[in-house]
């Protein structure tokens, strides 16, 4: 990552590596089928009265969720089909006047991981399967961690979602210290004191998240203080996306260059370069799919590589921000060091990563060093926005010193052979004299009027050079050298005429 900044360091305002979309999962130790009838049988219930008794339980849980609106003042709303509830929750909060606490809850009919009663041998017996039972969505404006929610199934064994954004809780951590930030949705165009925003960001993953979850647990199921009193759930990491944020100074700086970033990791990334990002091998055994794909947005371009269920994107941020972004969707694909003891002895080895939120720091450390090795991997990839710059201001009038002059045309042979002429390598020392061009121009004349008129039209030549850049008067005489800007442009014409174009034309042609 250092070296791509490096690369375009006169465009970029800073870096941030952050958290962004996390969903972690509660599973309470009826998760499974034994627990659950071991359960039931504690409550002296037979399976054949599970329905009925689960039943009452969800009964229970709804009213609780219209409870918990009405008491709030927010509006239940039963969603009946598909509805982006988010964006929902969102407009609720505008209209409403929301600023902090509960916005809304939603309540939708999902399939979800639950029980059914199956026949055994001399009985019956629970089966864990999906079904679709009604869940609730409790949105919220947290002092904390901003806008998030609360998902809560109505059916046995109450899985509980909570949805945080690390970008969200990392803007309110800033306006509580008082940095100078600016936003705009999940992104962060500019902070005034990126490194201190930066070990404010690692903060995230070192969070006390069992206690945290465990107390939108209390809050959000009454159960545990009736029904589950006495249990815990065990909260895991269901989806972490960890963003590598590239800021860059303003929308131009970044759209000339974008399009050739999407190109060149659309076609030139393997999937061996994929599996390297993400701290991987492309092994011979692997059993999996390595997909690459682009997606057109009204946001903009998403590139996105897929390894299984992990991800690894790049993104065009409110058109100035480059985002590369990993989202670990299975950690067991990745290792962590483990250290066990067994008869006193202290062994440690790597094993698959598990999904405890426990292992959250070292997630970060995982997509993290992916999202720099994908920054490493766009490296030397030229920024065509100043050409681009150079070709449109090329053919539009230039004002001099007197009068304006009018642009250049690329395809116009007689510009084209000015340009020669101008650089031309006996030039390079000493400089370009009107005699050297127009002589090189028009050719030697003895008729002194003729010459006089190719000296003056020579001239204007050259202050026509001059008002676009191109040329510069040497101090204290009469000759010009060539810019860098003039090098660059008129070698690039030149270029054109004799070798891109006359390839590309006999390409299309035949």
């Amino acid at each position: 990552m250092d070296r791509f900044i490096m690369q375009h360091r006169e465009k970029i305002v800073g870096t941030l590596g952050c958290f962004d979309r996390v969903i972690f999962k509660g599973h309470l130790p009826i998760s499974y089928a034994v627990g659950l009838e071991r359960f039931l049988d504690g409550f002296g219930l037979l399976l054949k009265d599970f329905k009925s008794f689960a039943t009452g339980v969800a009964e229970q849980l709804g009213e609780h969720a219209k409870a918990m609106a009405a008491r709030s003042g927010r509006e239940y709303r039963y969603l009946n089909g598909s509805t982006r509830k988010e964006e929902l929750a969102r407009q609720l909060a505008k209209e409403c006047g929301v600023e902090r606490g509960l916005v809304c809850v939603l309540g939708t009919v999902e399939p979800v991981q639950s029980f059914r009663i199956v026949s055994g041998e001399g009985r019956p017996r629970l089966h864990s399967e999906r079904r679709k039972c009604l869940v609730h969505y409790f949105y919220l404006l947290d002092p904390v961690f901003g806008f998030m929610h609360v998902r809560r199934q109505t059916w046995f064994p109450f899985t509980m979602q909570v949805y945080v954004n690390g970008h969200d809780w990392l803007a309110r951590r800033m306006r509580r210290l008082r940095l100078v930030f600016e936003q705009a949705a999940n992104a962060f165009l500019s902070i005034a004191r990126p490194e201190r925003a930066q070990h404010l960001a690692r903060e995230f993953a070192r969070l006390d998240w069992p206690s945290i979850l465990h107390g939108y647990a209390t809050r959000f199921n009454p159960l545990m203080g009736d029904l589950l009193e006495g249990m815990q759930y065990h909260w895991v990491t269901d989806q972490a996306e960890y963003a590598t944020d590239v800021m860059f100074r303003d929308r131009a700086a970044l759209e000339g260059l974008y399009p050739e970033l999407v190109k060149h990791a659309i076609t030139s990334f393997s999937s061996d370069d994929v599996m390297r990002f993400l701290g991987r091998k492309l092994h011979p055994s692997f059993a999996g799919e390595i997909v690459s794909d682009i997606k057109r947005r009204p946001e903009g371009v998403r590139v996105g590589h897929r390894v299984k269920a992990n991800w690894i994107k790049m993104y065009d941020k409110q058109g100035q921000v480059l985002r590369v972004e990993t989202v670990i969707n299975q950690p067991k694909e990745f290792k962590v060091r483990r250290v066990s003891r067994s008869g006193g002895v202290v062994t440690a080895r790597w094993t698959p990563m598990p999904k405890g939120v426990a292992f959250l720091d070292r997630t970060e450390r995982i997509a993290s060093a992916a999202n720099k090795r994908y920054l490493d991997g766009l490296v030397g990839i030229p920024d065509p926005s100043k050409a681009r710059k150079a070709l449109d201001t090329m053919g539009v009038r230039a004002a001099g010193t007197s009068r304006s002059h009018r642009g250049f045309n690329p395809a116009d042979p007689a510009d084209a052979r000015l340009f020669k002429v101008v650089l031309g390598g006996q030039h390079v020392i000493a400089g370009l004299r009107n005699r050297d061009i127009r002589e090189a121009l028009f050719g030697p004349s003895d008729d002194k009027a003729v010459a006089k008129r190719h000296a003056a039209r020579t001239t204007r030549l050259l202050n026509r050079l001059h008002a676009h850049g191109y040329v510069a008067k040497i101090p204290r005489t009469h000759r010009w050298r060539v810019t860098d800007l003039g090098r660059a442009a008129m070698s690039a014409v030149i270029d054109v005429r004799e070798n891109a174009f006359p390839a590309a034309f006999a390409k299309t042609a035949a």
